[in-house]
């Protein structure tokens, strides 16, 4: 039998997904540690936040959007090494190696590709 807080860990890694879907939705960041709270259309939803890690490729391909049956959609920048990002193992979501991420630089969602997350705690 999974505990209480192995499943409410995986309500928040769904909920965390669900928020790169909802059109303008902003991030929140709370007084509660390790949770945010995503304004969405139906009021206030609790999400992971991400943990803190570094693009450890020379450059990685940030997209809006990953689709499955299409691949990753809409470029938003290309990251450099080094650059602050977040990702959660295990709570965020990898689609065929395109891993959900957050930029800290301007604070936005996007999908890059796993290999190109590292360092994770470095910062």
């Amino acid at each position: 039998m999974r505990s209480r807080s192995k499943i409410r860990l995986a309500a928040l890694g769904a909920l965390a997904f669900v928020s790169f879907a909802v059109a303008g939705c902003a991030l929140d960041e709370g007084d509660d540690e390790g949770a945010a709270a995503v304004d969405d259309p139906t009021g206030e939803i609790e999400a992971t936040v991400p943990r803190h890690a570094v693009v450890v490729c020379d450059s990685a391909s940030f997209y809006q959007n990953y689709d499955s049956s299409s691949g990753p959609a809409n470029l938003i920048r290309v990251l450099g090494r080094g650059n602050k990002i977040g990702h959660t193992p295990g709570a965020h979501p990898v689609h065929n190696g395109w891993a959900a991420t957050h930029d800290f630089g301007p604070g936005d969602w996007g999908f890059m590709r796993i290999e190109c997350i590292g360092g994770y705690d470095s910062w």
